[in-house]
């Protein structure tokens, strides 16, 4: 983050607007609506200004800026049309530790003012760090058509019943489940409807029902191969609601930052090298552990739980042992990384079938139909395959796979760092190691895989040269 979002509570602090203009103007108004006490600094004030000063509404000092305005001051707002005036007066405030703002300058400034959605006490505050004042408005002008009016009131419905909820639900999940059904419920719909005794009613009768001791659950989420975008909305939906979450290595920090901040986050990414059958019952365990306390769990797995990703045999696990779970489906990184490479995994003319394959099998047995995989017209996929790129070229070239067969290795699909290298089956070892081709990384082999020099839509291409050379003519 470039800032630091914070609410500030003004009320009854003494805080200063350098400037008597129209801007000047917006932010005392601001700022009274906060219930501070504003003193306006400037030569001459605008007509408004002097109302509120002659109301009694703003205390005036008149002349041009000293740094003696800043003294005993919360916070300084800038919004003079002159940059050195502006700079002296956050100079001034910068010299006493006090947060200024300098009016579409934030180079100058110490703090920005949001724009705002104002269903009070709910308040959405949208910043773009100072560099796009635009897109921030931009922004607001969305969220408010997205949240109903009703909602201060409800708000204030909750704040005013706070207590008795904290008092008749003191488990934090019961709790959290109540608030949601305020959100989602008949009490909501009575707010819209004008009819707020009925909707304190109704709330009155909710919080007097006896409450089901909790069971607990596993939602088994994929989380897709990386972009935030990718993520469906019954992954997300189920991110903010569980008090649990268990993540893969490959689950994106993007995808992370969804979830509730209040959920415990537990790391349970397999690292090369370690005993994957003890992490796997390490995993199991906790599964049940978390769920058995009657928690909502949440296991997030990169790309999709059911390919190659273990998922089945955790749900035989937790099946086993009574806990109830439900499966979200991720995009996995097959489609995710064709699609961002620009290549289709299937076409009319070069590939009327498409393989899943994993590079690793259980007991590192080799039970891969090789023969099968060495005809032509079809997608292979290989998934966990950059550390067995020499056996996997071997095995491919051994069972009649043609040498010049289009290749596509794709680093980090649907990232910011993507990197996509293209070439001929014979040279893939080779032209990995020289491009430094780390995991995750997805490799494609078959016709498909050329079309990526022409489809290609999204990050970086290496080793262009080379993959030129081998579309033919």
């Amino acid at each position: 983050m470039m800032l630091f979002p914070i609410f500030a509570d003004l009320a009854q602090r003494d805080v200063l607007v350098v400037g008597g203009g129209e801007v000047a103007t917006r932010k005392a108004q601001a700022l009274l609506e906060a219930s501070a006490r504003v003193t306006v600094g400037a030569p001459v004030l605008s007509p408004e200004l002097q109302h509120l000063r002659d109301t009694g509404r703003i205390s005036c000092i008149e002349g041009t800026f000293s740094p003696e305005w800043v003294i005993d001051k919360w916070l300084v707002i800038a919004a003079t049309d002159d940059r050195e005036v502006n700079r002296a007066a956050a100079d001034a405030a910068s010299a006493r530790h006090i947060l200024s703002n300098v009016v579409d300058d934030p180079a100058l400034s110490s703090f920005q003012v949001p724009s705002i959605v104002d269903r009070s006490p709910l308040i959405v505050a949208i910043s773009s760090s100072g560099v796009a004042p635009v897109l921030a408005r931009r922004m607001r002008e969305r969220i408010e058509s997205l949240f109903d009016h009703t909602l201060g009131p409800l708000a204030r419905l909750a704040a005013q019943y706070r207590p008795q909820i904290r008092a008749r639900r003191p488990d934090l999940g019961a709790r959290r489940a109540f608030y949601d059904w305020l959100l989602d419920g008949p009490v909501a719909a009575l707010l819209r409807q004008a009819r707020p005794d009925e909707a304190a009613a109704a709330l009155d009768a909710e919080l007097d029902r006896p409450q089901p001791a909790r069971v607990g659950s596993v939602v088994l989420v994929g989380a897709g191969p990386g972009d935030p975008g990718l993520l469906t909305l019954k992954a997300l939906r189920a991110l903010n609601e569980a008090d649990v979450i268990l993540y893969d290595r490959l689950v994106s920090a993007e995808i992370m930052s969804l979830a509730r901040r209040d959920a415990d986050r537990i790391d349970v990414g397999k690292q090369p090298g370690e005993n994957h059958h003890a992490t796997q019952a390490r995993i199991h365990a906790l599964l049940v552990e978390h769920a058995s306390a009657g928690k909502r769990v949440v296991r997030l797995k990169g790309g999709d739980a059911f390919v190659f990703g273990r998922g089945g045999e955790e749900l035989e696990y937790l099946q086993a042992h009574g806990i109830r779970f439900e499966v979200v489906p991720g995009i996995t990184a097959a489609l995710a990384c064709g699609a961002y490479a620009g290549i289709p995994l299937t076409h009319r003319e070069h590939a009327q079938s498409l393989s899943l394959i994993t590079a690793h099998c259980r007991d590192d047995s080799d039970s891969i139909d090789w023969p099968a995989l060495a005809r032509a017209n079809q997608t292979l996929t290989f998934y966990m395959g950059v550390g067995q790129l020499d056996n996997l070229t071997a095995k491919m070239l051994a069972h009649g796979k043609s040498a010049d067969t289009p290749f596509a290795l794709v680093e980090n699909g649907s990232r910011p760092e993507q990197r996509v290298l293209r070439g001929r089956l014979a040279d893939l070892p080779e032209r990995a190691r020289a491009h430094a081709i780390k995991s995750p990384a997805l490799l494609i082999v078959g016709e498909v895989a050329a079309l990526a020099d022409t489809l290609h839509w999204f990050g970086e291409r290496v080793g262009l040269e080379a993959a030129a050379a081998t579309v033919a003519p």
